[in-house]
């Protein structure tokens, strides 16, 4: 991997390809690695290399290569295709197609896209709920006495799950922590990276570090594991640009998972919810990218007397893994169905894992296995513990 991502070897062979197409690329092999090597940025410089020396594949793998360079390169472009994506959700047209059975008459593969995408809407009883808005501020809006912090908001998480956060944003104002959101943020770049092209993904970085210099001081507070874990290494990514290595590593040094900035605090409590059996399944970024799982869990018990159980192989990954879950639909599936196990056998009917494409995929697979699981941000329980306190009132 490392003599192909320096391009000292390019004639590789079709199982050498295969291979490095298959990985998850959840980075689990870290953890064990006695000499700490650093696959997952092996694995995307290979790609990277790969990329470009062969021709991109299959007609999946090059619609989502155009989609990556032509639509989430382009803000504006990416926001008209994602507010059209949830317009899309949001008409019960996607939900009617899943009830009729008539993607998967189409194709399998667009029963599961059309699964996913219906994974991503909240509860009915979600839509009810009144709670208060967080909007963007001015750094020069917060008071001093509060701690800044900086959310970032990514495009898939503000488009399909803005209830997430919100709720990131309503918990970290409730323990004192003053929250603005840079307006001219983008895409964090992993979708890019994993596809190997790091190109794309710089562009991306050098944007993103240029929209949160306001405030240096700051921490810049992620909710989803992927993004968190991408934006932790724009050092790495960026070592080579004389003139942003040093402000990337400064940026990425500022990273921190919602449930890891709610540790330098004493959090508050809410009030107990008293909703089911919950559990809970560690995205892989942001166990193995930002080791802030723990974190998650710690958060989930400022909730009194949450029944709470633990999840068999809570370490391992769901299948997702980016667009994994689409352009190797096989082998995500059969990840995916030892996840499913493993949940039916904890017995929970509450699900919460800390990224949107987690939430997804698992929402997907127990939606089209006709399981009965809510799947949501551990964040969005505190979110509701917190208003049941009465906290924003």
């Amino acid at each position: 991997m490392r003599a192909v991502g320096e391009g000292r070897l390019t004639n590789t062979s079709d199982a050498f390809n295969e291979h490095i197409n298959r990985c998850l690329g959840c980075r689990a092999c870290e953890q064990v690695c006695p000499a700490g090597v650093e696959y997952g940025q092996l694995l995307e410089s290979s790609r990277a290399e790969l990329r470009a020396v062969r021709p991109i594949s299959g007609i999946t793998n090059r619609l989502l290569g155009l989609i990556l360079r032509h639509v989430w390169l382009q803000p504006r472009r990416l926001r008209i295709a994602l507010a059209g994506t949830r317009i899309f959700r949001d008409s019960g047209v996607a939900g009617v197609l899943l009830k009729l059975r008539i993607a998967k008459l189409i194709s399998a593969r667009l029963e599961f896209a059309l699964a996913l995408l219906e994974s991503s809407a909240p509860e009915e009883s979600a839509r009810r709920k009144k709670t208060p808005n967080v909007q963007a501020q001015k750094p020069t809006d917060t008071k001093p006495s509060r701690s800044s912090v900086m959310l970032f908001t990514g495009c898939v998480t503000e488009a399909l799950f803005s209830r997430v956060n919100q709720a990131t944003a309503r918990v970290l104002e409730a323990n004192n922590f003053a929250v603005t959101i840079p307006t001219q943020q983008v895409c964090c770049g992993a979708l890019h990276a994993h596809a190997g092209d790091l190109e794309g993904a710089r562009v991306l970085a050098r944007q993103n570090i240029q929209a949160f210099t306001d405030s240096e001081a700051a921490s810049i507070i992620t909710n989803a594991g992927g993004c968190g874990a991408m934006l932790s290494s724009y050092d790495h990514l960026l070592a080579h640009d004389e003139e942003l290595a040093a402000d990337a590593k400064l940026f990425s040094a500022r990273v921190r998972d919602v449930s890891q900035q709610l540790q330098t605090v004493a959090v508050r409590k809410g009030s107990s919810l008293g909703e089911g059996m919950v559990t809970y399944d560690a995205s892989c970024h942001l166990l193995y990218g930002q080791h802030a799982a723990d974190a998650s869990l710690e958060m989930l018990q400022t909730i009194p007397d949450l029944p709470f159980v633990g999840l068999q192989g809570s370490e391992r990954c769901c299948g997702g893994a980016g667009i994994y879950n689409l352009v190797e639909p096989e082998m995500s599936q059969g990840v995916l169905r030892e996840k499913l196990t493993q949940i039916q056998m904890a017995g929970a009917n509450i699900l919460t894992t800390g990224n949107p494409g987690c939430q997804m995929q698992i929402g997907a697979g127990a939606r089209l296995a006709g399981c009965p699981l809510r799947v949501c941000h551990p964040v969005e329980l505190v979110d509701e513990s917190y208003r049941r306190a009465g906290y924003y009132d």
